[in-house]
């Protein structure tokens, strides 16, 4: 299946899946992931605010800014490229490109993600055995992705059924490490760290 069948056919059973039943993944993605140490020690973490049917993101950047850790948050250039802004709690957040909410702090420039001990990103899906996500095609999270340390934790984000056995990919696609799912958190022995 082709990039375009494959984003159309997961946006569309995201879509499909009760909010409630969404709002219970997220939560147990969340609470999965903070039980890990990696993430606990984590002082900076690369995070992303959730949009539309995604696994909810604005519970877990809240809940690791409580817990001490220092949250960026993605500033959409209108290059498609990612700044990054400081999360400092829910009324720092504001509407940008194509009302997509971001931090109003000062803008740390594309390579702020370079200091991320921790990277969580979105994805449609995750190939298995390589690691490479399928992201909605814009490229902003593979330029993010490009500037990340080899040995920093990459998490996508993920519902059940939505790690797969074959993503297509491009030479500009790159992988993470880690798919976290609700069931649990799944180490990809191919993906980069």
């Amino acid at each position: 299946m082709d990039k375009l069948k494959l984003r159309s056919a997961i946006e569309a059973a995201r879509v499909s899946i009760p909010e409630d039943e969404r709002h219970a993944a997220s939560a147990r993605t969340r609470e999965t992931l903070l039980e890990q140490p990696w993430v606990q020690m984590a002082g900076l973490v690369a995070c992303y605010w959730s949009i539309g049917a995604e696994p909810a993101t604005h519970g877990l950047v809240f809940a690791l800014w409580k817990h001490g850790a220092t949250v960026i948050l993605p500033v959409l250039r209108d290059d498609n490229d990612l700044d990054w802004a400081v999360y400092d709690g829910p009324d720092t957040l504001a509407p940008g490109r194509f009302g997509i909410m971001e931090p109003v702090d000062t803008r740390r420039g594309v390579d702020a993600i370079r200091t991320a001990a921790l990277v969580i990103v979105p994805a449609l899906a995750v190939d298995r055995t390589t690691g490479v996500r399928l992201g909605r095609g814009g490229g902003s999270y593979d330029r993010a992705l490009s500037r990340v340390g080899p040995n920093v934790p990459t998490v996508a984000l993920l519902y059940e059924g939505e790690l797969l056995e074959d993503v297509p990919a491009e030479a500009h696609d790159l992988p993470v490490r880690y798919a976290a799912l609700p069931s649990g958190i799944v180490r990809i022995a191919a993906g980069r760290a």
